[in-house]
Protein backbone atom coordinates (compact mmCIF):
# COMPACT_ATOMS: atom_id res chain seq x y z
CA UNK A 1 0.00 0.00 0.00
CA UNK A 2 1.45 3.36 -1.08
CA UNK A 3 0.64 5.80 1.71
CA UNK A 4 2.67 8.52 -0.07
CA UNK A 5 0.52 8.59 -3.21
CA UNK A 6 -0.22 12.17 -4.26
CA UNK A 7 -3.40 13.60 -2.78
CA UNK A 8 -3.50 17.34 -3.45
CA UNK A 9 -3.75 17.23 -7.23
CA UNK A 10 -5.20 20.03 -9.36
CA UNK A 11 -8.42 18.06 -9.84
CA UNK A 12 -8.78 17.47 -6.09
CA UNK A 13 -8.33 21.16 -5.29
CA UNK A 14 -10.72 22.28 -8.05
CA UNK A 15 -13.43 19.79 -6.97
CA UNK A 16 -13.08 20.96 -3.37
CA UNK A 17 -13.30 24.60 -4.44
CA UNK A 18 -16.49 24.01 -6.45
CA UNK A 19 -18.07 22.03 -3.63
CA UNK A 20 -17.22 24.75 -1.11
CA UNK A 21 -18.89 27.39 -3.27
CA UNK A 22 -22.01 25.27 -3.83
CA UNK A 23 -22.43 24.63 -0.10
CA UNK A 24 -21.71 28.30 0.64
CA UNK A 25 -24.52 29.41 -1.69
CA UNK A 26 -26.94 26.88 -0.20
CA UNK A 27 -26.36 27.98 3.40
CA UNK A 28 -26.16 31.67 2.45
CA UNK A 29 -29.59 31.50 0.82
CA UNK A 30 -31.22 29.20 3.35
CA UNK A 31 -30.85 31.77 6.14
CA UNK A 32 -32.29 34.64 4.09
CA UNK A 33 -34.88 33.05 1.80
CA UNK A 34 -37.56 32.69 4.49
CA UNK A 35 -37.29 36.35 5.39
CA UNK A 36 -37.33 37.27 1.70
CA UNK A 37 -40.46 35.20 1.06
CA UNK A 38 -42.31 36.80 3.98
CA UNK A 39 -41.21 40.42 3.57
CA UNK A 40 -41.03 40.71 -0.23
CA UNK A 41 -43.64 38.20 -1.42
CA UNK A 42 -46.08 38.32 1.53
CA UNK A 43 -45.77 34.57 2.06
CA UNK A 44 -47.35 32.90 5.07
CA UNK A 45 -45.18 31.12 7.62
CA UNK A 46 -46.13 27.75 6.16
CA UNK A 47 -45.30 28.90 2.62
CA UNK A 48 -41.97 30.31 3.79
CA UNK A 49 -41.11 27.00 5.41
CA UNK A 50 -41.98 25.24 2.15
CA UNK A 51 -39.71 27.64 0.26
CA UNK A 52 -36.83 26.54 2.47
CA UNK A 53 -37.66 22.83 2.45
CA UNK A 54 -38.31 22.45 -1.28
CA UNK A 55 -34.63 23.04 -1.99
CA UNK A 56 -33.78 19.87 -0.06
CA UNK A 57 -36.56 17.96 -1.83
CA UNK A 58 -35.10 19.06 -5.17
CA UNK A 59 -31.63 18.03 -4.02
CA UNK A 60 -32.90 14.56 -3.11
CA UNK A 61 -34.51 14.13 -6.51
CA UNK A 62 -31.33 15.29 -8.23
CA UNK A 63 -29.23 12.81 -6.30
CA UNK A 64 -31.70 10.03 -7.03
CA UNK A 65 -31.61 10.59 -10.80
CA UNK A 66 -27.97 11.57 -11.28
CA UNK A 67 -26.84 7.96 -11.71
CA UNK A 68 -28.75 7.77 -15.00
CA UNK A 69 -27.06 10.93 -16.29
CA UNK A 70 -23.63 9.67 -15.25
CA UNK A 71 -24.12 6.43 -17.15
CA UNK A 72 -25.32 8.14 -20.33
CA UNK A 73 -23.26 11.32 -20.48
CA UNK A 74 -20.24 10.84 -18.22
CA UNK A 75 -18.95 12.78 -15.21
CA UNK A 76 -17.66 15.96 -16.82
CA UNK A 77 -20.70 16.59 -19.00
CA UNK A 78 -23.14 15.86 -16.17
CA UNK A 79 -21.23 18.20 -13.85
CA UNK A 80 -21.20 21.06 -16.35
CA UNK A 81 -24.90 20.61 -17.14
CA UNK A 82 -25.68 20.63 -13.42
CA UNK A 83 -23.62 23.79 -12.84
CA UNK A 84 -25.18 25.57 -15.85
CA UNK A 85 -28.61 24.74 -14.44
CA UNK A 86 -27.47 25.89 -10.98
CA UNK A 87 -26.40 29.23 -12.49
CA UNK A 88 -29.65 29.67 -14.44
CA UNK A 89 -31.80 29.11 -11.36
CA UNK A 90 -29.54 31.43 -9.33
CA UNK A 91 -30.37 34.18 -11.83
CA UNK A 92 -34.11 33.43 -11.67
CA UNK A 93 -34.23 34.72 -8.07
CA UNK A 94 -34.18 38.21 -9.59
CA UNK A 95 -37.57 37.61 -11.22
CA UNK A 96 -40.46 38.43 -8.90
CA UNK A 97 -43.52 36.47 -10.03
CA UNK A 98 -44.95 35.50 -6.67
CA UNK A 99 -44.53 32.69 -4.19
CA UNK A 100 -45.43 29.96 -6.69
CA UNK A 101 -42.57 30.92 -8.98
CA UNK A 102 -40.14 31.07 -6.05
CA UNK A 103 -41.19 27.55 -5.01
CA UNK A 104 -40.46 26.39 -8.57
CA UNK A 105 -37.04 28.06 -8.52
CA UNK A 106 -36.11 26.63 -5.14
CA UNK A 107 -37.03 23.08 -6.12
CA UNK A 108 -35.05 23.09 -9.38
CA UNK A 109 -32.17 25.01 -7.83
CA UNK A 110 -31.90 22.17 -5.33
CA UNK A 111 -32.20 19.61 -8.13
CA UNK A 112 -29.20 21.11 -9.94
CA UNK A 113 -27.16 21.25 -6.74
CA UNK A 114 -28.01 17.62 -6.03
CA UNK A 115 -26.73 16.66 -9.46
CA UNK A 116 -23.55 18.72 -9.33
CA UNK A 117 -22.52 17.90 -5.77
CA UNK A 118 -23.09 14.17 -6.27
CA UNK A 119 -20.94 14.18 -9.42
CA UNK A 120 -18.21 16.01 -7.50
CA UNK A 121 -18.30 13.36 -4.77
CA UNK A 122 -18.06 10.65 -7.42
CA UNK A 123 -15.10 12.31 -9.15
CA UNK A 124 -13.31 12.74 -5.83
CA UNK A 125 -13.80 9.07 -4.91
CA UNK A 126 -12.38 7.98 -8.26
CA UNK A 127 -9.37 10.29 -8.53
CA UNK A 128 -8.11 9.67 -5.00
CA UNK A 129 -5.37 7.07 -4.50
CA UNK A 130 -7.07 3.98 -2.98
CA UNK A 131 -4.45 3.92 -0.22
CA UNK A 132 -5.43 7.45 0.86
CA UNK A 133 -9.13 7.50 0.00
CA UNK A 134 -10.30 7.89 3.59
CA UNK A 135 -7.89 10.74 4.24
CA UNK A 136 -8.80 12.39 0.93
CA UNK A 137 -12.55 12.24 1.47
CA UNK A 138 -11.97 13.64 4.94
CA UNK A 139 -10.15 16.65 3.49
CA UNK A 140 -12.74 17.02 0.74
CA UNK A 141 -15.55 17.01 3.32
CA UNK A 142 -13.84 19.96 5.00
CA UNK A 143 -14.86 22.07 1.98
CA UNK A 144 -18.49 21.42 2.96
CA UNK A 145 -17.68 22.15 6.60
CA UNK A 146 -16.26 25.56 5.69
CA UNK A 147 -19.33 26.30 3.58
CA UNK A 148 -21.68 25.42 6.43
CA UNK A 149 -19.72 27.68 8.79
CA UNK A 150 -19.21 30.70 6.52
CA UNK A 151 -22.50 30.60 4.59
CA UNK A 152 -24.93 31.34 7.46
CA UNK A 153 -22.73 34.10 8.92
CA UNK A 154 -22.27 35.72 5.51
CA UNK A 155 -25.99 35.44 4.80
CA UNK A 156 -27.01 37.04 8.09
CA UNK A 157 -24.44 39.84 7.70
CA UNK A 158 -25.57 40.59 4.14
CA UNK A 159 -29.22 40.50 5.18
CA UNK A 160 -28.63 43.27 7.72
CA UNK A 161 -26.23 45.34 5.62
CA UNK A 162 -27.35 45.04 1.99
CA UNK A 163 -30.58 44.28 0.14
CA UNK A 164 -31.86 40.97 -1.17
CA UNK A 165 -30.91 41.96 -4.72
CA UNK A 166 -27.27 42.25 -3.65
CA UNK A 167 -27.44 38.84 -1.97
CA UNK A 168 -28.80 37.26 -5.16
CA UNK A 169 -26.07 39.03 -7.15
CA UNK A 170 -23.37 37.56 -4.90
CA UNK A 171 -24.82 34.05 -5.10
CA UNK A 172 -25.02 34.37 -8.90
CA UNK A 173 -21.40 35.51 -9.08
CA UNK A 174 -20.33 32.50 -7.01
CA UNK A 175 -22.38 30.21 -9.29
CA UNK A 176 -20.52 31.67 -12.30
CA UNK A 177 -17.24 30.97 -10.51
CA UNK A 178 -18.30 27.34 -10.00
CA UNK A 179 -19.04 26.90 -13.69
CA UNK A 180 -15.79 28.53 -14.83
CA UNK A 181 -13.77 26.41 -12.40
CA UNK A 182 -15.37 23.21 -13.72
CA UNK A 183 -13.91 23.77 -17.21
CA UNK A 184 -10.41 23.36 -15.79
CA UNK A 185 -11.19 19.91 -14.39
CA UNK A 186 -9.64 16.97 -16.19
CA UNK A 187 -11.98 14.12 -15.37
CA UNK A 188 -11.04 10.59 -16.45
CA UNK A 189 -14.12 8.98 -17.95
CA UNK A 190 -14.37 5.43 -16.74
CA UNK A 191 -15.32 2.87 -19.35
CA UNK A 192 -18.66 1.25 -18.73
CA UNK A 193 -19.08 -0.43 -22.12
CA UNK A 194 -17.97 -3.73 -20.66
CA UNK A 195 -20.77 -3.48 -18.17
CA UNK A 196 -23.20 -2.68 -21.00
CA UNK A 197 -22.10 -5.75 -22.96
CA UNK A 198 -22.65 -8.01 -19.99
CA UNK A 199 -25.64 -6.57 -18.11
CA UNK A 200 -26.55 -8.10 -14.80
CA UNK A 201 -30.09 -9.49 -15.14
CA UNK A 202 -30.77 -9.35 -11.41
CA UNK A 203 -30.10 -5.62 -11.37
CA UNK A 204 -31.26 -4.43 -14.78
CA UNK A 205 -34.43 -6.50 -15.13
CA UNK A 206 -35.70 -7.48 -11.70
CA UNK A 207 -34.19 -5.11 -9.16
CA UNK A 208 -35.23 -1.81 -10.75
CA UNK A 209 -34.33 0.18 -7.65
CA UNK A 210 -30.65 -0.68 -8.23
CA UNK A 211 -30.81 1.52 -11.33
CA UNK A 212 -31.20 4.55 -9.04
CA UNK A 213 -29.31 3.60 -5.86
CA UNK A 214 -26.46 1.25 -4.96
CA UNK A 215 -27.73 -1.67 -2.81
CA UNK A 216 -24.24 -2.32 -1.41
CA UNK A 217 -24.19 1.21 0.03
CA UNK A 218 -27.59 0.86 1.71
CA UNK A 219 -26.38 -0.55 5.07
CA UNK A 220 -24.08 2.38 5.81
CA UNK A 221 -26.64 4.79 4.31
CA UNK A 222 -29.17 3.62 6.91
CA UNK A 223 -26.64 4.34 9.67
CA UNK A 224 -25.99 7.90 8.42
CA UNK A 225 -29.75 8.44 8.05
CA UNK A 226 -30.42 7.71 11.73
CA UNK A 227 -27.33 9.63 12.87
CA UNK A 228 -28.30 12.65 10.75
CA UNK A 229 -31.77 12.71 12.31
CA UNK A 230 -30.07 13.04 15.72
CA UNK A 231 -27.94 15.89 14.39
CA UNK A 232 -30.86 17.59 12.62
CA UNK A 233 -32.45 18.30 15.99
CA UNK A 234 -29.37 20.30 16.90
CA UNK A 235 -29.05 21.96 13.51
CA UNK A 236 -32.63 23.21 13.54
CA UNK A 237 -33.42 23.90 17.18
CA UNK A 238 -30.22 24.61 19.12
CA UNK A 239 -30.67 28.37 18.74
CA UNK A 240 -34.18 28.17 20.21
CA UNK A 241 -32.82 26.00 23.01
CA UNK A 242 -30.03 28.49 23.67
CA UNK A 243 -32.54 31.34 23.71
CA UNK A 244 -34.59 29.53 26.35
CA UNK A 245 -31.39 29.26 28.44
CA UNK A 246 -30.38 32.88 27.82
CA UNK A 247 -27.26 31.74 25.94
CA UNK A 248 -27.88 33.47 22.60
CA UNK A 249 -24.39 34.97 22.55
CA UNK A 250 -22.71 31.57 22.84
CA UNK A 251 -25.11 30.06 20.30
CA UNK A 252 -23.77 32.50 17.71
CA UNK A 253 -20.46 30.64 17.82
CA UNK A 254 -21.94 27.13 18.11
CA UNK A 255 -21.46 26.04 14.51
CA UNK A 256 -18.11 27.78 14.23
CA UNK A 257 -16.92 25.63 17.13
CA UNK A 258 -18.50 22.58 15.47
CA UNK A 259 -16.64 23.33 12.23
CA UNK A 260 -13.36 24.01 14.04
CA UNK A 261 -13.52 20.60 15.73
CA UNK A 262 -13.97 18.96 12.32
CA UNK A 263 -11.11 20.92 10.79
CA UNK A 264 -8.81 19.89 13.63
CA UNK A 265 -9.76 16.20 13.63
CA UNK A 266 -10.16 15.35 9.92
CA UNK A 267 -6.43 15.14 9.03
CA UNK A 268 -5.85 12.60 11.81
CA UNK A 269 -9.03 10.56 11.43
CA UNK A 270 -8.59 10.33 7.66
CA UNK A 271 -5.10 8.81 7.94
CA UNK A 272 -6.22 6.53 10.76
CA UNK A 273 -9.13 5.31 8.64
CA UNK A 274 -6.81 4.32 5.79
CA UNK A 275 -4.33 2.60 8.10
CA UNK A 276 -6.58 0.89 10.65
CA UNK A 277 -10.02 0.69 9.03
CA UNK A 278 -13.35 2.35 9.70
CA UNK A 279 -14.23 0.72 13.02
CA UNK A 280 -11.47 2.52 14.90
CA UNK A 281 -13.14 5.83 13.96
CA UNK A 282 -16.82 4.93 13.88
CA UNK A 283 -17.27 3.40 17.33
CA UNK A 284 -15.61 6.29 19.23
CA UNK A 285 -17.37 8.86 17.00
CA UNK A 286 -20.78 7.31 17.66
CA UNK A 287 -20.08 7.23 21.41
CA UNK A 288 -19.00 10.89 21.28
CA UNK A 289 -22.19 11.78 19.37
CA UNK A 290 -24.32 10.16 22.07
CA UNK A 291 -22.29 11.84 24.83
CA UNK A 292 -22.62 15.26 23.20
CA UNK A 293 -26.41 14.92 23.02
CA UNK A 294 -26.68 13.80 26.65
CA UNK A 295 -24.46 16.71 27.71
CA UNK A 296 -26.47 19.13 25.55
CA UNK A 297 -29.60 18.16 27.44
CA UNK A 298 -27.92 19.32 30.68
CA UNK A 299 -26.37 22.60 29.46
CA UNK A 300 -26.36 25.46 31.97
CA UNK A 301 -23.69 27.85 30.72
CA UNK A 302 -21.89 29.05 27.58
CA UNK A 303 -18.83 26.88 28.14
CA UNK A 304 -20.92 23.70 28.24
CA UNK A 305 -22.79 24.72 25.09
CA UNK A 306 -19.58 25.28 23.12
CA UNK A 307 -18.13 22.04 24.48
CA UNK A 308 -21.18 20.23 23.08
CA UNK A 309 -20.53 21.89 19.71
CA UNK A 310 -16.94 20.63 19.69
CA UNK A 311 -18.02 17.11 20.67
CA UNK A 312 -20.61 17.11 17.88
CA UNK A 313 -17.84 18.02 15.44
CA UNK A 314 -15.65 15.17 16.67
CA UNK A 315 -18.66 12.84 16.62
CA UNK A 316 -21.11 13.51 13.81
CA UNK A 317 -18.57 15.41 11.70
CA UNK A 318 -16.34 12.35 11.45
CA UNK A 319 -19.25 9.90 11.19
CA UNK A 320 -20.31 11.73 8.04
CA UNK A 321 -16.95 11.52 6.26
CA UNK A 322 -16.26 7.90 7.30
CA UNK A 323 -19.70 6.74 6.17
CA UNK A 324 -19.14 8.42 2.80
CA UNK A 325 -15.83 6.60 2.47
CA UNK A 326 -17.46 3.28 3.35
CA UNK A 327 -20.20 3.90 0.78
CA UNK A 328 -17.84 4.53 -2.14
CA UNK A 329 -15.56 1.64 -1.16
CA UNK A 330 -18.48 -0.77 -1.02
CA UNK A 331 -18.94 -1.04 -4.78
CA UNK A 332 -17.16 -1.09 -8.14
CA UNK A 333 -15.68 1.94 -9.88
CA UNK A 334 -18.55 1.95 -12.39
CA UNK A 335 -21.16 2.27 -9.63
CA UNK A 336 -19.35 4.75 -7.39
CA UNK A 337 -21.66 7.47 -8.71
CA UNK A 338 -24.71 5.58 -7.48
CA UNK A 339 -22.99 4.78 -4.17
CA UNK A 340 -22.19 8.46 -3.62
CA UNK A 341 -25.74 9.40 -4.59
CA UNK A 342 -27.18 6.79 -2.21
CA UNK A 343 -25.12 8.11 0.69
CA UNK A 344 -26.22 11.73 0.15
CA UNK A 345 -29.86 10.79 -0.42
CA UNK A 346 -30.03 9.24 3.05
CA UNK A 347 -27.95 12.03 4.62
CA UNK A 348 -30.14 14.74 3.10
CA UNK A 349 -33.31 12.85 4.00
CA UNK A 350 -32.27 12.71 7.65
CA UNK A 351 -31.24 16.37 7.77
CA UNK A 352 -34.19 17.54 5.69
CA UNK A 353 -37.09 15.59 7.15
CA UNK A 354 -35.72 15.02 10.67
CA UNK A 355 -36.67 18.52 11.87
CA UNK A 356 -40.30 17.97 10.81
CA UNK A 357 -40.71 14.88 12.99
CA UNK A 358 -38.63 16.33 15.80
CA UNK A 359 -40.74 19.48 15.68
CA UNK A 360 -43.81 17.33 16.27
CA UNK A 361 -42.16 15.81 19.35
CA UNK A 362 -41.48 19.28 20.75
CA UNK A 363 -45.24 19.65 21.21
CA UNK A 364 -44.94 17.03 23.95
CA UNK A 365 -41.49 17.59 25.48
CA UNK A 366 -38.87 20.23 26.21
CA UNK A 367 -35.67 20.81 24.24
CA UNK A 368 -33.72 19.28 27.12
CA UNK A 369 -35.75 16.08 26.97
CA UNK A 370 -35.49 16.02 23.17
CA UNK A 371 -31.69 15.98 23.23
CA UNK A 372 -31.64 13.49 26.09
CA UNK A 373 -33.74 10.98 24.14
CA UNK A 374 -31.73 11.73 20.99
CA UNK A 375 -28.71 10.47 22.89
CA UNK A 376 -30.36 7.06 23.19
CA UNK A 377 -31.04 7.04 19.45
CA UNK A 378 -27.32 7.70 18.93
CA UNK A 379 -26.58 4.67 21.11
CA UNK A 380 -28.94 2.69 18.89
CA UNK A 381 -26.76 3.78 15.96
CA UNK A 382 -23.83 1.94 17.56
CA UNK A 383 -25.81 -1.31 17.57
CA UNK A 384 -27.06 -0.61 14.06
CA UNK A 385 -23.57 0.07 12.74
CA UNK A 386 -22.21 -3.12 14.31
CA UNK A 387 -25.04 -5.19 12.85
CA UNK A 388 -25.06 -3.71 9.35
CA UNK A 389 -21.35 -3.15 8.77
CA UNK A 390 -18.97 -3.05 11.73
CA UNK A 391 -18.83 -6.77 12.52
CA UNK A 392 -17.73 -7.57 8.95
CA UNK A 393 -15.55 -4.50 8.37
CA UNK A 394 -12.24 -6.11 9.30
CA UNK A 395 -12.85 -9.09 7.04
CA UNK A 396 -13.87 -6.86 4.14
CA UNK A 397 -10.75 -4.74 4.59
CA UNK A 398 -8.53 -7.81 4.35
CA UNK A 399 -10.21 -8.82 1.10
CA UNK A 400 -9.77 -5.35 -0.39
CA UNK A 401 -6.06 -5.28 0.48
CA UNK A 402 -5.28 -8.69 -1.03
Amino acid sequence: MNSKARLWTQNFILCSAINFQLVLIFYLLVVVIVGYAVSELAASTAQAGLVSGLFIVGTLIGRLLVGKFLTKFGRKTTLIVGLIGFLIFSILYFIHLGIGFLLFVRCFHGFMMGMASTVLGTIIAQILPPSRRGEGIGYYSMSSTLGTAIGPFLGIWLMFNVGYEAIFSISTAIAISCLITSFFLKVPEFITSQQDKHPQPDIVKTDWIAQFIEPKALPIAIVIFIASICYSGVLSFVHFYAKSLDLVGAATFFFLMYSLAILVSRPFTGRLLDKKGENIIMYPALIILAASLFLLSQVHNAGMLLLCAALLGFGFGNIQSVCQTIAVKSTSVERMGLATSTFFIFLDAGLGFGPFFIGKLLDYMSYSHLYFYSGFIAILCIVLYFTLHGKNASQKRKIVNI
